[in-house]
């Protein structure tokens, strides 16, 4: 694969050292730590291999990658082994798309309360779709869904939204039976989002009550209840951002399309056009403009552009997918054996692929040759430096 000519990376070595001491106290111990961790991802600071193809003899030294969740270039892998766990998930019915987005004013106080507020995104989305799928003047039915935080707009502003991928369909209340959506329609947008709204606010005041929220400049005086019960009172009559997508053509277009969001970070390389004295120049889309005019290009201050780009750092250990219903963790494998039963289809193979897979993975190559395609193997190994801590230290600091 052709290597991007410019990288978050490549933004990060050259306008980083200055931009860091600029805001010295302003950024968190997790900024920092993605910044080096980007960075250093696949140089010699991490370590790699020299490495020797089998069949035309051609040498290469291959760099070890950061692994961070928000590296541009780290994410592919991780999505590929992710999607291969997902296969045996895959129900033989139509799956729907769902998007939960919350408002701007919630959006601002999110930052600084991120742990808090995604967690109330994540849980009250999911008990929205699971209570209007369970009420019989909808569908009746026990779902499923997989849900995946996305925080940012294309223009890398912060703009958190969750999207559900949801079985069009549940189990009936005694789990004798399996209950289908009407064709083309999952459940009413309409009153998700009325329901939506109306928990999430709930949830909101009650963190809020409990000392779980915390605030800063403009947003000072809402630490007190009476000021914060006033500044909700608007959001409980405008209208919540809740849609659902045409269901997708079948199982594999539900994998391609988990394959494109599950492991997304705010910006890929490919959208980067151009770094120079005006700034970085990064293509984007306009979801207020129809047809083509949609897509257009930005330039931002390369210190602009860092700023919104770590605006997306999640908390550490914060779970970015996760799984409810039918589908949850602690349940998945014996309630999707009971669908598949009520919906006359044979056990999943794919979890015994998956199996024999990790057996014979250790005699399968790691590394292929850009050349021939043949495999490579490894001469020497280089060791990483110190864990990524903080910033990398700058030649001919103590």
């Amino acid at each position: 694969m052709a290597q991007c000519a410019l990288e978050v990376a490549d933004v990060f070595r050259t306008h980083g050292p200055d931009w860091r001491k600029a805001q010295r106290g302003h950024l968190s111990l997790g900024q920092l730590k993605v910044m080096s961790a980007i960075e250093q991802c696949r140089s010699a600071a991490l370590g790699g291999h020299m490495l020797r193809c089998e069949g035309c003899g051609q040498d290469q030294i291959a760099y070890n990658s950061c692994r961070n969740r928000h590296c541009p270039k780290c994410q592919a892998s991780a999505a590929q082994r992710w999607l291969q766990a997902r296969q045996a998930d895959l129900l033989p019915v139509d799956y729907y798309h769902v998007v939960f987005t919350l408002p701007a004013p919630i959006s601002a106080i999110a930052y600084y309360n991120k742990a808090v507020i995604y967690a109330l995104l994540f849980d009250v989305a999911a008990e929205t779709l699971m209570t209007i799928a369970a009420d019989p003047k909808h569908l009746g039915a026990r779902i499923g869904a997989t849900l995946v935080l996305h925080t940012w707009g294309s223009a890398l502003t912060h703009h958190p939204h969750v999207h559900g991928i949801v079985p069009g369909g549940g189990l009936s209340e005694d789990g004798e039976r399996w209950i289908a959506c009407k064709p083309g329609f999952f459940l009413s947008v309409r009153v998700l989002s009325r329901l939506f709204r109306r928990r999430f606010l709930e949830a909101l005041q009650h963190a809020h009550r409990a000392g779980h929220l915390q605030f800063f400049g403009e947003f000072a005086a809402l630490a007190d209840e009476r000021a914060f019960s006033c500044w909700l009172a608007p959001l409980r009559k405008c209208e919540w951002v809740v849609y659902a997508k045409r269901p997708f053509a079948g199982p594999d277009t539900v994998l391609a399309y988990l394959s494109r969001y599950t492991h997304r970070v705010a910006i890929s390389n490919s959208r980067l056009v151009a770094m120079d004295q005006h700034g970085v120049t990064f293509r984007w889309k306009d979801y207020r403009s129809k047809g083509r005019t949609r897509r257009k290009t930005m330039t931002l201050d390369a210190d602009e552009f860092m700023r919104r780009f770590l605006l997306h750092v999640l908390p550490g250990g914060f779970h970015r997918i996760r799984h409810y219903g039918l589908l949850a963790n602690g349940n998945r494998r014996d309630q999707l054996a009971c669908v598949r039963e009520l919906l006359q289809q044979p056990p999943s193979r794919a979890t015994e692929t998956s199996d024999a897979g990790v057996e014979s993975e250790s005699a399968r190559p790691s590394f292929f040759c850009p050349h021939c395609g043949g495999a490579m193997i490894i001469l020497q190994t280089f060791a990483r430096g110190q864990p990524i801590r903080a910033p990398p230290r700058q030649p001919g600091t103590p």
